[in-house]
């Protein structure tokens, strides 16, 4: 039995760039699971403003009143309680063209609210030390809720090498989930820090999905 996408029932919400859309559709070429959508969501508020997620998703994945919108031959999936706050962004990319990072550029004002996403966090000790308190009581908690969790590898210089496991390993957007979420928080609370290296071995994870 075949599982079909709702049909589109509005007109667009987001824009995606070209450039943006061929390494979306790439991505989703190297997965293994037919018939895959690309979930969007705001998932929270945070000192920064929105928090966002993106997802490849099955069709069963799909809600019946998710808002679907297509892209060329991409599915885009928007929750309905994420739909007046996401009209009229633009996803794009950004970063080194060698490991772009997928930003979205929403001008739908968010009051920044703090709360569980991205909780007031007082980081001491050595930069190593900073990172993993970050990761553990900021970061960690707000990928959590796609069964995502992100750690320390090492921090050589002014460079941190960070993993990803649980359901952020083996997807396509993990390495751009982490340059536009993890990367920004990474580096707005612990300066000595410039650079981000994901160090995730990909293909031994599973493909991630949020309902």
């Amino acid at each position: 039995m075949t599982t079909s996408l709702p049909e589109t029932t509005e007109s667009t919400v987001i824009e995606i760039t070209e450039t943006a859309l061929e390494q979306i559709l790439a991505l989703r070429n190297t997965e293994t699971i037919a018939g895959l959508s690309l979930g969007v969501r705001i998932s929270g508020v945070g000192h920064q403003g929105f928090v966002y997620e993106t997802a490849f998703l099955r069709p069963e994945d799909v809600g019946e009143d998710d808002h679907v919108e297509y892209h060329a031959d991409l599915a885009v999936a928007i929750p309905l309680d994420s739909l007046d706050n996401l009209r009229g962004s633009v996803l794009d990319l950004v970063g080194d063209p060698e490991a772009p990072g997928l930003v979205l550029r929403n001008p739908n004002p968010a009051t920044p609210a703090g709360g569980p996403d991205i909780p007031d966090v007082e980081l001491t000790g050595t930069v190593e030390e900073k990172v993993r308190q970050l990761l553990d009581q900021a970061i960690n908690p707000s990928i959590a809720s796609h069964g995502g969790v992100a750690r320390l590898n090492r921090v050589e210089e002014h460079i941190a090498y960070l993993e990803l496991g649980g359901g952020c390993q083996g997807c396509g957007l993990a390495a751009m989930t982490l340059r536009q979420g993890i990367e920004t928080a990474i580096k707005q609370n612990i300066p000595e820090i410039t650079e981000i290296v994901d160090v995730t071995d990909h293909g031994a994870g599973e493909n991630p999905f949020y309902a």
